[in-house]
């Protein structure tokens, strides 16, 4: 995925999904983007593509299709973040929320795989899918930073499923996409701030892409990064080092003042199977990275989730206590705790219930293979904030 969102019998769909991406991503194209007249983003191999669009003083013209833009109505990444705090007792608080009006960095966020859409790329119309996967991945960052993400004609449902097809341009056109709104951000919007880089599954590969051939070997760039938070992706290093793998200069994250550096896991209730499509590489001598948010520097500690209450399709049995909550938002503190394992040739985010704890439980609900890939981000949201906000004090000095 992205988040493939197993909505009835989508989940069924997408089985091969991951496998069909990671195949795509290693074929994917690094040339350089244009912007078309049109206002649709392509990247740099098509033929059709027509001249940038100019303004009258004769610079480039944006036309990025924006998801999430600071200031603009409706923007579902930022927005109501009350939260209502259920307790192990069955008790509740409540905790008052909103976006930073005036916050020093930004954020960059691609959104998983959600495109319900007929053909093998989704084209760049703001639908449900996207602004419901915006708000219960990305809207929460908007305590810390200015929210910036950008459509792309993403591999669809149906592109990632078994025999669609998809091939090596399909995916090209959507990294086209990504890699033109961030030259877009860096040109118009980036003011040489600092930058988190946020994604989840389709939305981690596009950044991995994007980090390999615009971050990772230019240091001017590479010095804005904050932080790189890439779930569900499968981002690699060497057996036992922190960097190398999937990036050359841009290391694992192990502590909450280190800054310039990645956050990824996979999460799981279980060990991941052998035909795991997450958490397990092929590369010899390279492993999975995993990163604690709640615990970089390794252990064991509590996790804390936070879903949207609106979302009914993410999180399964927690919906139905979500939906009495009277907020934005529901938190089960204390409910988990996360610890990174390495073990059978795999790489995870071990997630693991309070015993005796009655609270509702999110479910593997696309099978042991995916683990708990559908909540990446929500099974560890306030930890993943948290560090956010750390690193930003960290990054200003």
């Amino acid at each position: 995925m992205g988040d493939e969102r197993g909505r009835s019998g989508t989940a069924r769909g997408v089985v091969v999904a991951v496998m069909a991406i990671l195949a795509l991503v290693a074929a994917a194209c690094g040339s350089s983007s244009t912007r078309s007249s049109a206002g649709v983003p392509t990247s740099a191999a098509p033929a059709t593509s027509a001249a940038p669009a100019t303004t009258a003083g004769g610079s480039t013209a944006s036309t990025t299709v924006w998801l999430c833009f600071p200031g603009r109505t409706p923007d579902p990444c930022a927005g109501n973040l009350n939260t209502t705090v259920v307790k192990a007792d069955g008790s509740t608080t409540t905790q008052d929320a909103g976006p930073d009006t005036h916050p020093s960095i930004d954020c960059f966020y691609v959104y998983p795989t959600v495109s319900p859409e007929p053909g093998l790329n989704a084209d760049l119309t703001i639908q449900p899918a996207e602004t419901s996967v915006a708000n219960a991945q990305a809207s929460r960052f908007s305590q810390d930073c200015k929210v910036y993400a950008p459509m792309y004609r993403q591999l669809t449902l149906r592109a990632i499923g078994g025999g669609s097809g998809a091939t090596a341009a399909n995916q090209a056109m959507a990294y086209g996409d990504v890699q033109s709104a961030w030259l877009d951000y860096l040109a118009h919007d980036n003011h040489g701030r600092g930058v988190v880089l946020i994604g989840h599954s389709q939305g981690s590969f596009m950044l991995t892409q994007l980090i390999k051939q615009q971050i990772d070997t230019n240091p001017a760039v590479r010095k804005r990064l904050v932080s790189a938070i890439l779930l569900g992706g499968n981002i690699t290093v060497p057996q036992g080092k922190d960097v190398g793998g999937s990036f050359q200069h841009v290391p694992a994250c192990r502590a909450n003042s280190q800054t310039g550096c990645v956050v990824a896991y996979s999460s799981f209730l279980d060990p991941p199977p052998a035909n795991s499509l997450f958490g397990r590489t092929s590369v010899a001598g390279d492993q999975v990275l995993c990163t604690n948010p709640a615990a970089l520097g390794g252990g064991s500690a509590p996790l804390s989730p936070e879903f949207p209450v609106t979302d009914t399709g993410l999180v399964g049995a927690v919906a139905g206590t979500a939906a009495k909550a009277g907020t934005a938002w529901v938190s089960y503190q204390g409910l988990y705790t996360g610890q990174c394992e390495d073990s059978g040739g795999a790489s995870w985010l071990q997630v693991t219930p309070t015993p005796g704890d009655t609270r509702p439980l999110v479910t593997q609900q696309l099978g042991p293979t995916w683990g708990l890939h559908l909540v990446d981000v929500n099974i560890a949201y306030d930890d993943l904030t948290s560090l956010v906000g750390d690193q930003v004090k960290a990054y200003l000095g």
